[in-house]
């Protein structure tokens, strides 16, 4: 599970390192809900809940958090959080 913050929007996929692929992910750039939340702990706690229930579809039930050289604090902490809380495992 990597996780990009930037000013304006959060991004969350869900990688496969040995292939190389994105089996799953959840943006504020996204046609779905997500694309009016803002970049701010609400809007991490609405995209980590988002981005562990589009990876739960695909069966992905346990996640290494790679959180981009960010401090695990604020929007991240908030993000994890929600994640765990919908049942993602890391």
């Amino acid at each position: 599970m990597a996780v990009c913050f930037s000013n304006e929007n959060i991004h969350v996929q869900f990688i496969d390192d040995d292939a190389g692929v994105t089996l799953a992910s959840a943006s504020t750039v996204s046609k779905t809900e997500a694309r009016q939340l803002a970049a701010n702990v609400e809007g991490a706690k609405k995209i980590g809940a988002m981005a562990a229930k589009n990876a739960q579809e695909k069966g992905i039930k346990e996640v290494v958090f790679d959180r981009g050289g960010k401090r695990y604090h604020g929007k991240v902490k908030a993000l994890a959080d929600a994640a765990r809380e919908s049942g993602l495992k890391f």
